[in-house]
């Protein structure tokens, strides 16, 4: 979402609430890098909201990071106007993420509008992340639009993926609009078909006012911005509201629309997409999916909320110089308040001091969240390798939730029970050889295989989680060239044959290095750690046997050999028994420091073993 500038807006007063007749609010759902931020540039520049000056690429895209990537993490809602005849609409987008990790992001948006665009390129087809968006749209029973993008490109087959995408929701190929992203070809006629096909808002105006408050952003100025979805009635300016899960009474500062940039106005009512501001600094008091009503006239039942969304990884965040851990906790704070997917708790390790284990979507949500707290907040932190939720019952059958390796129980161990997805993976029908190797490698069970078309299949797996979130989908592009595109959805539990691999450090057990692997993998990630260990530690006064161990038993080894001082250097001539003599000091000596001495592990080197080649439980092909 924008930011909200610190100056009111207050000046730019917009008349009060549209007729729910004339507001349109809408999704643009599809596969990442189908077009989804180029068409909307298209549209504000239709609707004439943006004026030339002021366009740029992307236009809502507004973290550093989404335009470095070219990806949008972040739902971003728009209000737009356009004349039909000699009706003026107003139509309300929310431009969603592609990628799976932001599938929630997706989910919040959709529950605010009553359509969705389903856009696909042109050139490249369905994709598996524009599949499970689709579902999703569908569940919540709303209008679909069939629309194919980048008809400009000479690879381009709208023919071809226009009976595709009708085969695949039940209507005629003239029925999916061509359009450019590119060129703004064919975008008016969009605005038309949203305009005719969706329906209007529902709800009743004279009852008391229900808001969904679907995003929320922390303004340094301004205080907590909340982002609503008006059901009922109408909210105003300066009137006391009441936030229904924390019974929490503030007052309205400020109420409006985005349009691209907010524009405060008296009012919201039915069906209309804007934002408010109370002034409230606690950022624990907005809450993604909680119902806003008047204090006065307040409404007796709340509105269904989201679901809770639930982590698939989770992974250790410390900061690295552990003075910072208090602007960790407010810096995660405020990312929760624009994240509600990211969830974390306080931990300790004895390597790396406090910190905070925290529960992402995925590998691509970890890696946005920590380059954001980098960037956002100025942190320098270090990520363990990532890990999922092991079931772990032991033998007096007592069950222990493993979210870290270092919880992992000691004792005898009756059953473990790891995550595992439905997998689907969309490829060409020349690459189904190398796919279904890649599922059996990392332990697959196959459900299915159905062709879309001749040259194109459709695979379903079941596939451990843990086997996934490393290198999965790198592996995937690179043996079928980069064609395929896969989705995934938690399936439940099963039991697997897990150990966990603890690394010792002349003899000490390092808990930040541990991991929980597939028994048949344990070796190969022995051998691969303790090498790599045995690069970055620097040498010591002593020797240091750095081990891989299951349990008791050592499974790995390699040794740091020791600095050696030379003791005979002022010995020069004379007898053999006086060098002799010197020699088992110096032996003695470097026995005792190796009883007491400690490995001191630099930073560096926690950073390049838990960042780098992160343990996929299999050796990288």
């Amino acid at each position: 979402m924008p930011p909200i500038p610190s100056e009111s807006l207050s000046s730019q007063i917009q008349p009060a609430a549209t007729p729910p007749h004339l507001i349109r609010n809408f999704s643009i759902i599809a596969h990442i890098d189908h077009g989804k931020s180029t068409l909307a540039d298209r549209m504000l520049q239709a609707t004439g909201v943006v004026q030339p000056r002021d366009m740029r690429a992307q236009y809502l895209d507004r973290m550093d990071i989404e335009r470095e990537r070219g990806i949008t993490i972040k739902s971003q809602a728009v209000r737009m106007p356009w004349q039909v005849g000699d009706k003026a609409y107003a139509l309300n987008m929310i431009d969603t993420p592609g990628h799976v990790d932001f599938s929630y992001e997706v989910s919040r948006s959709l529950a605010a509008c009553e359509g969705a665009l389903l856009l696909v390129d042109a050139a490249q087809g369905i994709e598996a992340q524009t599949l499970a968006n689709l579902y999703m749209a569908l569940e919540n029973d709303m209008v679909i639009i069939p629309v194919l993008n980048k008809i400009d490109l000479p690879a381009a087959q709208p023919e071809k993926y226009a009976e595709e995408v009708a085969s695949l929701i039940g209507c005629d190929p003239e029925d999916c609009l061509k359009v450019s992203g590119k060129t703004g070809q064919g975008v008016p006629e969009l605005l038309d078909k949203i305009v005719q096909e969706i329906p209007a808002p529902e709800g009743d105006a004279n009852a008391p006012a229900r808001a969904m408050i679907f995003d929320s952003v922390y303004d340094t100025y301004r205080g907590v911005v909340t982002y609503i979805r008006v059901v009922d009635g109408m909210l105003r300016p300066r009137e006391r509201i009441q936030m229904m899960s924390t019974k929490a009474l503030h007052e309205l500062l400020e109420i409006g629309a985005i349009s691209p940039e907010p524009k405060a106005s008296a009012g919201l009512g039915v069906g209309e997409v804007g934002y408010l501001i109370t002034g409230v600094k606690d950022v624990r008091q907005s809450k993604v999916g909680d119902t806003v009503t008047g204090a006065s006239n307040p409404a007796t039942t709340a509105l269904d909320g989201y679901q809770d969304p639930k982590p698939m990884v989770f992974s250790g965040i410390y900061p690295i110089d552990g003075s910072d851990f208090p602007n960790l906790r407010e810096a995660l704070d405020k990312l929760k308040l624009n994240d509600a997917a990211l969830t974390y708790e306080p931990e300790t390790s004895a390597a790396l001091g406090f910190g905070f284990r925290c529960g992402f979507l995925g590998l691509l949500h970890l890696e946005i969240v920590r380059e954001r707290l980098e960037r956002e907040f100025g942190l320098d932190l270090i990520a363990t390798a990532p890990s999922v939720v092991y079931d772990v019952t032991m033998e007096d059958n007592s069950q222990v939730l493993v979210t870290n390796p270092s919880e992992f129980p000691s004792g005898k161990v009756k059953d473990i029970r790891e995550p595992v997805v439905r997998c689907t993976i969309l490829t060409p029908s020349d690459y189904v050889g190398q796919v279904m190797e890649l599922c059996q490698e990392r332990r697959g069970t196959m459900l299915g295989m159905d062709y879309i078309t001749t040259d194109r299949v459709e695979m379903h797996y079941t596939l451990p989680l843990a086997e996934i979130v490393f290198d999965f989908f790198d592996q995937l592009k690179s043996k079928t060239r980069g064609y395929a595109s896969m989705d995934y959805e938690p399936d439940g539990q099963q039991s697997a044959d897990l150990v966990k691999v603890d690394i010792l450090l002349n003899g000490d057990q390092v808990d930040a290095f541990s991991a929980i692997v597939h028994k048949d993998a344990a070796y190969a990630y022995g051998v691969r750690m303790t090498s790599k260990l045995k690069e970055l530690i620097p040498r010591q006064q002593f020797e240091v046997p750095v081990q891989a161990a299951v349990g008791s038993r050592i499974i790995a080894r390699e040794t740091i050999r020791a600095l050696r001082k030379d003791m005979l250097a002022k010995c020069y001539g004379g007898d053999i028994t006086r060098k002799r003599k010197l020699l088992e000091k110096q032996k003695e000596g470097k026995k005792r420091m190796k009883a007491i001495g400690s490995v001191d592990v630099p930073q560096d080197a926690f950073i390049a073993a838990l960042t780098s080649d992160a343990p996929t439980g299999k050796e990288k092909k």
